[in-house]
């Protein structure tokens, strides 16, 4: 296999998986909207559609071995219908490319189909074994990753095509939109929060090793309608973590000192006093937020290390100043 069809290559993933493909000889084309001109310095072949449009997505698809299906909202308005819209119709349209090319699809999913509640166990940790619990109605990223992921699954079992997916926690890199830049605007303020001690480990990848993860999964042919945490490729406090981040800013880091029961206390005033008082900066702080500061990463990325050989080389001491760094350059 050398020839790929990448979707939501100017994203964070994708714009990964790109490269990697482009470092080991294949040759990569990539659905876009808009011209990409720096994807085609790069040696990607750009290619104008849409993942919601089913013919340009077919034609795209023509001739490749594998499509890598990173294309998602993450953030969005609209509602549950937003989500829905490009989240599933999208994997329906990519499930119907990868059936008429007969290639492969790699399809990037998330720990959220575990649901807010469903990913941590009272004992061990969470692995592609965990039963899907029922999750809230207003969980709409979630129930459409949960949704998408079954179709690409299902679509496999009744043979029409191989299929097989991976589910990465909280992804940083260079051009990430989501994480890396709320985080890089609150630090912009010289402080972060230090939640007893700041030592719970973070439930975060670098986007270089998601990559990697997706191509090994799609090589193997023992991923064929398997699913693989990519959740766990170096243990990071979320104190270290702000270090390092500061250190990528240029900035010196001082600690807000406070115990979990208190933050637990103060939340709903915390995020209101905060907000204000950082102009609207500091608005990562929420209950999901704290259960991310403080609970640990609760995943299991074993099959995945086992099965594909999955190895993270990009470890966060290098991975994370990078990705503020870049951010500060660029914004």
């Amino acid at each position: 296999m050398s020839r790929a069809l990448v979707t939501g290559a100017t994203g964070l993933v994708g714009s990964y998986v790109v490269e990697r493909l482009l470092r080991d000889k294949w040759t990569v084309r990539a659905l876009v909207r808009s011209p990409a001109p720096w994807l085609e310095s790069l040696g990607a072949e750009c290619v104008n559609g849409d993942v919601l449009d089913a013919e340009s997505f077919a034609k795209a698809a023509t001739g490749v071995d594998v499509i890598f299906h990173t294309a998602a909202a993450v953030t969005t308005r609209g509602g549950w219908e937003a989500f829905r819209r490009l989240n599933v119709d999208g994997t329906i349209n990519a499930i119907a490319a990868a059936e008429t090319a007969r290639a492969r699809l790699v399809h990037l999913s998330s720990v959220a189909v575990y649901g807010p509640e469903g990913r941590y166990q009272k004992t061990g940790k969470t692995d592609e074994d965990t039963v899907l619990l029922p999750m809230p109605e207003s969980a709409w990223y979630a129930r459409s990753k949960r949704e998408s992921e079954a179709l690409v699954m299902e679509a496999h079992s009744s043979g029409r095509i191989w299929a097989t997916a991976v589910r990465p926690d909280v992804i940083y890199g260079r051009r990430d939109r989501q994480w890396v830049p709320r985080i890089a605007r609150v630090l912009t303020l010289g402080i972060a929060p230090s939640i007893d001690g700041g030592a719970a480990k973070l439930a975060m990848v670098h986007a270089e090793n998601v990559a990697d993860g997706t191509v090994r999964a799609a090589l193997s042919d023992r991923a064929g309608g398997r699913v693989y945490n990519l959740a766990n490729d170096f243990d990071i406090s979320a104190r270290d973590f702000f270090s390092l981040a500061g250190e990528g800013l240029g900035k010196r880091v001082r600690f807000l000192s406070l115990s979990k029961s208190t933050a637990d206390r103060t939340i709903g005033v915390g995020i209101i006093a905060l907000r204000t008082l950082s102009m609207g900066k500091m608005s990562v702080l929420s209950k999901d937020s704290l259960d991310f500061l403080t609970r640990g990463n609760p995943f299991s990325s074993d099959r995945a290390r086992r099965e594909l050989g999955w190895a993270p080389a990009m470890r966060h001491e290098e991975g994370v100043p990078d990705a503020f760094r870049w951010w500060r350059q660029h914004h």
